[in-house]
């Protein structure tokens, strides 16, 4: 407590039938019920009241300390997991695009032919992605297709069935690749997956149009993700990642980085939070 009485931290907790992917069902859709009928505490919000304290993670004990309390006063309380932001996987796919980009340009005309500048490219983008996002447009490359639908006026592609077709596995295989696979100094590249599976979370789900707020498109084309603790497994968890850099996940979410699969776990994501 700050002196006064007034809480440095605190944590908003919705507590529902199963582990939700869309905040409007968390804020507004979400029918209230009697708490002996809920089986999943939800946190959706984590904020610190002193602006003082920011950089200072105290999040770590709020959460033990919520699941204490839900353990001792709700024991049908089977699930902890949150409903949580990606603030910065569209700013990182769009460096990694503009890069490309840079990169198919400013290669010579004999490096192009050599396939030189396709190392890259095969890197970020997989076979059966170009050919879904070269049928959307016949005289451009893969990478210029995906950046014009993200950049495009208005966020055309958030009203276009047949748009998002196409890029949802691909923005869905590419965020699990920036939760998983993009490291800073051995530690996850965003911010809020590396408070999570340093406290011992698994990163479960990824759920599309998860928040479809002008925000949320802006900051990860609306996709948000689920980190779930499982009790008995934080401390294993904690080890592998701090460690060994190892970030634990489901298989829901590591299959997505297989091409074959990467499809079928899309709509598996979209299926389950209906």
């Amino acid at each position: 407590m700050y002196p006064g009485g007034e809480p440095l931290n605190f944590i908003e907790v919705a507590l529902t039938r199963s582990i939700l992917g869309s905040i409007k069902d968390v804020l507004w859709n979400e029918t209230p019920m009697p708490e002996h009928e809920a089986t999943t505490a939800l946190f959706y919000s984590i904020s610190s009241t002193q602006p003082g304290l920011a950089g200072i993670s105290l999040g770590k004990l709020l959460i033990k300390r919520v699941v204490n309390v839900l353990q001792q006063e709700m024991p049908k309380i089977e699930n902890f997991a949150t409903l949580s932001p990606i603030p910065g996987f569209m700013a990182w796919l769009l460096a990694k695009l503009a890069s490309q980009l840079h990169s198919m340009s400013s290669g010579t005309k004999q490096e192009q032919e050599a396939g030189h500048m396709d190392v890259l490219k095969e890197d970020f983008l997989y076979e059966w992605e170009e050919i879904s996002l070269a049928m959307t447009s016949e005289k451009q490359r893969a990478e210029v297709v995906l950046w014009n639908i993200l950049t495009s006026p208005g966020q055309e592609w958030i009203r276009s069935d047949s748009l998002q077709t196409v890029i949802k596995p691909i923005l869905l295989r590419l965020c699990a690749r920036y939760l998983l696979k993009e490291k800073r100094r051995g530690k996850a590249l965003d911010a809020v997956t590396n408070f999570h599976v340093q406290n011992g979370a698994v990163v479960e789900r990824l759920n599309w149009m998860g928040d479809s707020s002008e925000k949320g498109h802006n900051q990860s084309a609306g996709i948000m993700v689920n980190y779930v603790y499982r009790l008995d497994k934080m401390e294993e968890n904690i080890e592998q990642y701090v460690e060994k850099g190892v970030i634990s996940a489901s298989s829901t979410v590591t299959d997505l980085l297989t091409p074959h699969v990467s499809e079928t776990n899309a709509s598996q994501s979209e299926s389950r939070q209906e």
